[in-house]
């Protein structure tokens, strides 16, 4: 790969530079999500792609020629970070050649790093132990008090990168943090009368959002992060949500659903395949639509479960 990275930059990065046409501070996301956020705080001063699409697992991600091509013309980038695109992004990063997007860069922004983060190991992480993250869990960003954290970081450094547009930004950011704070309370009130409603998910995706709207998640399809499920450890699960009642399944689109489905016809469960990300359906294009949608999925599969307490 790394030959035709260097031969596709030496070739179009000069054509990039003089044709590439940019709208404001030319911004690189990892995820939609991100994209999503930078689009509520920028508007019509910054031009966002996000080089993860929603419905694609974010761990494992095509690196794309192309994708440094971006990275090289980008005046801004912005990463989940704990590890989470570890495994395809940075080396793209080092071959863009873009100082200024370097980890450590004015124009680098590790969202993470104001955001609350769960499932922080306590001593040794290990390869036995999976695809364990050993900065915290990634999927911080679905929890809206996060992102709205995510959203200030982004204000800030837009505005440290544009400080004629401080007013701009300021303003956009608390009309989003007004909009958010409005669905928060919608979402909370639905899903208040299932608050300690036992479930299972298929990957570690969902800790942020089952604190936030109060579910217990007491199993994995996974037997550990990133290891398919042997047929003991499905056996396992089975038996356990017989003896709890368990009833809702959450899986990732990206996952096969052939376990998680006989799972659920062993015990008269639902699989309910809900989106983690923006993007992840055509319904959900910004961040308050993901939310929105999920919490609707959610209640929806309660209720045709029987699964309420």
């Amino acid at each position: 790969m790394k030959p035709l990275v260097c031969v596709a930059v030496a070739i179009l990065a000069a054509s990039i530079q003089t044709t590439h046409a940019r709208a404001g501070i030319s911004v690189i996301t990892s995820t939609e999500d991100l994209a999503a956020l930078v689009r509520e705080i920028g508007g019509d001063k910054v031009s966002v792609e996000a080089l993860a699409k929603g419905y694609q697992d974010p761990h494992f991600v095509e690196a794309k020629p192309s994708f440094v091509l971006k990275l090289h013309s980008a005046d801004l980038l912005v990463v989940v970070g704990r590890e989470l695109e570890g495994g395809w992004l940075p080396p793209l990063i080092t071959q863009s050649r873009n100082p200024k997007i370097q980890p450590g860069g004015a124009a680098y922004l590790d969202a993470s790093l104001t955001a609350r983060i769960l499932d922080v190991p306590a001593g040794q992480v290990t390869r036995a132990m999976g695809d364990v993250h050993p900065q915290g869990n990634p999927h911080y960003w679905l929890d809206p008090g996060n992102g709205r954290l995510m959203a200030k970081a982004i204000q800030d450094k837009l505005t440290s990168l544009t400080p004629g547009d401080a007013a701009y930004f300021a303003q956009r950011y608390a009309d989003f943090d007004r909009r958010l704070a409005d669905a928060e309370k919608r979402w909370q009130a639905a899903v208040a009368p299932y608050k300690g409603l036992k479930i299972v998910t298929y990957h570690r995706s969902w800790p942020n959002f089952a604190e936030v709207f109060g579910l217990d998640v007491v199993g994995y399809v996974e037997p550990k992060p990133g290891i398919p499920p042997s047929p003991a450890h499905q056996l396992g699960l089975t038996q356990e949500m017989k003896r709890l009642g368990i009833k809702i399944i959450l899986v990732e689109p990206y996952f096969d659903l052939q376990t998680p489905n006989k799972i659920a016809r062993d015990v008269g469960a639902k699989v309910v395949v809900m989106p983690p990300s923006v993007g992840g359906v055509k319904e959900v294009q910004n961040y308050v639509q993901l939310f929105d949608y999920d919490v609707a999925l959610l209640l929806a599969a309660i209720k045709e479960s029987g699964a309420a307490r």
